[in-house]
């Protein structure tokens, strides 16, 4: 249970589904009730089959790349970092890569559930990353069970946030949604830095050994 709670308030940390809220609703607007249902399922959908390739098939990627696990953490806890900073500053969308031409094109299309709902604004490379570590943290299949429930928990979560975007607008407004995204940035920081400072005492541990 401790192990399920840590992975599902990072990842949900990381995500930050209510973030993608005002992108949501903006890109929804004009669309029928149930429209944005179908969009919020398929959105969870494609969030959770996204996280579970990169939790799966990242360790791969890194080894054929050459890349070792520490240098990943550096780098995803750099964007782990640099999202919750974006966060604190109200600049999340931006980082995320749904700037206004992309939102203008995204409400041109018949379906937003994969770009850019998904990729990049949810699913994004912090907590791919993040996965792809714990991957390599989590040497038991016990563990890689209980990531993957915490995945499916997740992505339950984006799609009752999605579902409910545009009560959740009404009823926390543009500043709550705004003082929650910053005090979750917050959070994001420190896991950031967390990742950041654990990769380099290896390091340093190895070279010393040496």
């Amino acid at each position: 249970m401790e192990l399920f709670i840590y992975i599902f308030a990072a990842l949900f940390s990381v995500i930050n589904p209510l973030g993608a809220v005002p992108i949501f609703v903006g890109l929804t607007q004009d669309d029928s009730m149930a429209e944005r249902s179908r969009i919020s399922f398929w959105t969870a959908i494609n969030v959770f089959i996204i996280l579970i390739i990169s939790f799966f098939v990242g360790q791969y990627i890194l080894a054929f790349f050459g890349i070792s696990i520490d240098a990943l953490r550096i780098a995803g806890g750099l964007i782990i970092v640099n999202s919750g900073f974006a966060l604190l500053t109200g600049k999340f969308s931006k980082t995320r890569g749904v700037n206004k031409k992309v939102a203008n094109d995204a409400q041109k299309r018949n379906d937003i559930a994969l770009t850019p709902l998904a990729i990049p604004m949810l699913a994004g490379p912090g907590s791919m990353s993040l996965l792809i570590a714990l991957y390599q943290d989590s040497p038991e299949i016990s563990q890689k069970i209980i990531t993957c429930v915490a995945i499916a928990a997740v992505a339950v979560v984006i799609f009752l946030v999605m579902r409910s975007a545009h009560y959740l607008s009404r009823i926390l407004g543009a500043s709550g949604i705004v003082a929650i995204s910053r005090i979750i940035g917050f959070i994001v920081i420190a896991i950031g830095i967390q990742y950041i400072s654990s990769s380099v005492v290896n390091i340093l541990s190895t070279i010393s050994l040496k």
